[in-house]
């Protein structure tokens, strides 16, 4: 059996401006709108689609895996932006990266308040 994640559905209150973020944030870029959606692709051939709401939206959680060339472009863009970042999902550590299974990773929210995580080794690959 081939099971594949192709997409999800991102609640936004400005699809338009959050898809953005993300691209920029990541280095991807905004594909052309969908229906109701703003789609965002990873190279995984997963997409992000972004669609507006005005009611409150719950927070999410992203992740994604990269290469440590990809991690320093990444962090380096959430650092310019004057993002808050955190090392764990709870953000009891800001400021700090963790080094989990020989890696790192960084938390960081978008402007929905949706938690995105970038991180350079599986959770549990060991390190």
């Amino acid at each position: 059996m081939t099971v594949r994640l192709n997409h999800t559905i991102v609640a936004a209150h400005d699809r338009q401006a959050s898809a953005r973020f993300l691209a920029d944030i990541l280095g991807l870029e905004v594909s052309p709108p969908y229906g109701p959606f703003v789609p965002v692709a990873v190279p995984n051939g997963v997409t992000l689609d972004y669609m507006t709401t005005d009611g409150p939206i719950a927070p999410q959680h992203y992740a994604f895996l990269v290469s440590e060339d990809d991690f320093d472009a990444i962090f380096g863009r959430v650092r310019r932006a004057g993002l808050t970042y955190w090392a764990d999902p709870f953000h009891r550590h800001a400021g700090e990266i963790n080094h989990n299974d020989g890696g790192r990773g960084v938390y960081f929210d978008d402007p929905d308040g949706h938690r995105l995580e970038i991180l350079t080794r599986p959770y549990g690959s060991g390190g």
